[in-house]
């Protein structure tokens, strides 16, 4: 504003010049710069200022520049590090309040509200970007677990369609010969059973099951009867959360899968039971476990081994609060204790 009433002299223009040549490079330094180096910056320009007040109180802006450049000044453990800068920079210029009037009033009274004005965008961005990080971050978890769950219902529902598909294949090669009108009926249910778990893939990768508990065990008292085993049912009528009856009926289908596929067991009984706020599923075979049993330690005590089917059961129990129990008895006994939550 001085020249505005007065006209430069052309050393102090070529001093203006240079000292914006100088200013320039260390003020957009200060936006890559770190550490000591933020604080150097600030405290040149901070001089800078003190050093053009005898000549031009328009030096001032300087010391203004130097408040908003604490912003800079990254988050530490020493709380308000920036603010204690710009304290510093207040008191440089009121040391220098012998100067003219025009220079410190205006480095005073503009520096704070501009300085802590930098330093609240320089958080909020900070904030902002932290935030997006952190949402990055949960949609890549959620898009992992999202495909884990496809995983591991994919396994239960192929595994399963995929053993009784086997089954009734082989009876009804058995029965070509012999009952050729038994043979076709096998075939006609393998044709069935195909289409129904092409119609299960698609409800399960877009997160829906169109079929519920008793549904499961329609099912898996079919596919028991066509594998000669027994099926032994104690169902109590309970109202279930569409969540429980999900993990219950996947339970189930995994359940029957291992005692058609690996088991060699001549009786199934699957019990239901609900009180106490808990709903328990129980299911055992009288067959073989070796399928389950990892080798014998030292000691000679035989360890469990749960493989994917058994393990994606037991994640899913686990995410409803509940647990699994799996037993080595005459055959293998799986016992499922899940909270039961009133649907709304």
């Amino acid at each position: 504003m001085k020249y505005f009433y007065i006209a430069p002299q052309a050393r102090e223009i070529l001093l203006l010049a240079a000292s914006l040549v100088f200013f320039l490079p260390v003020y957009f330094y200060s936006f890559w710069s770190s550490g000591w180096r933020i604080h150097a910056c600030i405290l040149v320009v901070c001089a800078m200022g003190i050093v053009w007040a005898p000549v031009n109180f328009g030096g001032s802006t300087f010391c203004i520049f130097a408040a908003t450049m604490c912003s800079r000044i990254p988050d530490t453990s020493k709380a308000y590090r920036a603010l204690w800068v710009i304290a510093g920079i207040i008191i440089i210029a009121t040391v220098s309040m012998r100067l003219e009037t025009f220079f410190w009033v205006p480095a005073i009274i503009f520096s704070i509200p501009s300085g802590i004005g930098a330093i609240i965008g320089e958080r909020l961005t900070r904030s902002n970007e932290n935030l997006l990080r952190k949402q990055e971050e949960v949609e890549h978890l959620a898009a992992l677990a999202e495909r884990e769950r496809i995983a591991r219902d994919l396994h239960d529902l192929l595994g399963h369609t995929l053993s009784v598909i086997t089954l009734k294949a082989e009876l009804a090669g058995k029965l070509f010969d012999k009952n050729p009108a038994a043979s076709k009926k096998e075939i006609s249910d393998i044709e069935h059973t195909a289409r129904q778990a092409l119609a299960e893939v698609r409800a399960a990768v877009i997160g829906y099951r169109a079929t519920g508990l008793l549904h499961e065990l329609q099912s898996a008292k079919n596919a028991l009867s066509a594998a000669a085993v027994e099926l032994e049912t104690e169902i109590e009528k309970v109202r279930l959360p569409a969540a429980t009856e999900n993990v219950l009926a996947l339970a189930v289908r995994e359940a029957v899968t291992n005692i058609i596929r690996h088991a060699q067991a001549s009786i199934c009984k699957i019990h239901l039971t609900a009180g106490n706020g808990r709903v328990e599923l129980h299911i055992a075979d009288n067959g073989v476990a070796t399928h389950s049993i990892a080798a014998n330690d030292n000691d000679g005590k035989q360890t469990l081994h749960k493989g994917s089917g058994l393990n994606g059961m037991d994640e899913r129990v686990r995410a409803l609060g509940g647990t699994l129990n799996i037993r080595i008895e005459q055959g293998l006994t799986l016992h499922l204790s899940v909270p039961l939550k009133e649907s709304t």
